[in-house]
């Protein structure tokens, strides 16, 4: 899969693409649809599959001290549409200019000219263009004029809620990982390369792994079953664990972070790339009267975890 952030030298094997276009953060059910009705198109016509997103996310443009509420890096985002067969991702500068730009320009220039997409795939709630002014009836009407079609996709729904990223982050904030997983098709991962930590765990007889969490949606703290993959390094492979995310009341930390423990294994693994898939809440963040008493605790949070995780159909769980 090409990856493209310089959009005015566009490869002529990725010129006339089938593109969805959308932050697609998280990339849930929602997602996938525009994307195989995209993927079908291309298929009937030869095209490439490609998609149009944004990097920053606009509203990460618009509202920089806003709370973080990323689903997804953008590393992560493209191994997911990697792993949904998409050929190429234009990646889209966002910044004051693009801020700034009118929605008969982004198509004219940017979809038409620039990108010399040849069909465009949209779901029926799509805006664009300056102070989002342009929507998926706008853009037809402009395809139309500068020689792409469009499709609009119909929204999907979780029985009566829609598939959204805003209610996979509720539902995550919730402690309700399994229904998150539901509007996602996968479960949520939090992926992240291993970084230096305080030790502790490793005193305590429980080594972990920590992740940083910076610059992403925090789900509600607490102690969680997961799968996980290492992705790069001689360990690389797919382990089961816990993982605790918060501040590490026990300790009086400040920062929020993840740490995992990987069942059954041995080996050093910092810097390598981990994505931990949350699979189930096992309890809220505590703080103990005791270090021996936190110990027994953990014990009991590997054994339900175990048996968590030992109740997965398999395989294929956490694509």
């Amino acid at each position: 899969m090409r990856q493209l952030s310089n959009f005015a030298d566009i490869p002529a094997a990725c010129r006339g693409a089938v593109v969805a276009i959308g932050n697609f953060d998280g990339v849930h059910l929602g997602h996938v649809s525009v994307l195989d009705q995209a993927a079908g198109i291309a298929t009937r016509t030869s095209r490439p599959r490609g998609i149009v997103t944004f990097e920053p996310h606009p509203r990460q443009f618009f509202q920089p001290e806003a709370q973080q509420f990323r689903l997804m890096t953008r590393e992560s985002r493209a191994r997911r549409l990697e792993l949904l067969g998409i050929d190429v991702v234009f990646e889209l500068p966002f910044d004051a200019g693009m801020a700034g730009t009118s929605a008969g320009e982004f198509a004219r220039s940017i979809l038409a000219r620039h990108l010399a997409i040849s069909h465009a795939v949209v779901g029926a709630d799509f805006r664009f263009g300056k102070d989002r002014a342009g929507d998926a009836a706008a853009l037809s009407a402009y395809g139309t004029r500068h020689g792409f079609e469009v499709t609009v996709a119909t929204l999907v729904s979780d029985g009566d809620t829609e598939c959204s990223s805003s209610a996979i982050r509720l539902a995550l904030a919730d402690k309700r990982p399994k229904e998150a997983a539901r509007m996602l098709g996968h479960l949520h991962r939090i992926e992240g390369r291993v970084v230096h930590g305080e030790k502790r765990g490793r005193e305590l007889g429980f080594p972990t792994a920590n992740l940083s969490l910076c610059g992403m949606f925090v789900p509600s703290h607490g102690v969680y079953a997961v799968l996980v993959d290492i992705i790069n390094g001689r360990h690389r492979g797919r382990f089961t664990g816990v993982a605790s995310i918060g501040t590490r009341p026990m300790f009086d930390g400040a920062s929020v972070n993840l740490e995992v423990y990987l069942f059954d294994f041995e080996g050093e693994i910092y810097g390598d790339l981990l994505s931990v898939a949350l699979v189930e809440y096992l309890r809220p963040e505590l703080r103990f009267s005791s270090v021996d008493e936190l110990k027994a605790r953990m014990r009991t949070d590997c054994r339900e975890g175990r048996a968590a995780l030992s109740a997965l159909p398999q395989p294929g769980v956490a694509q």
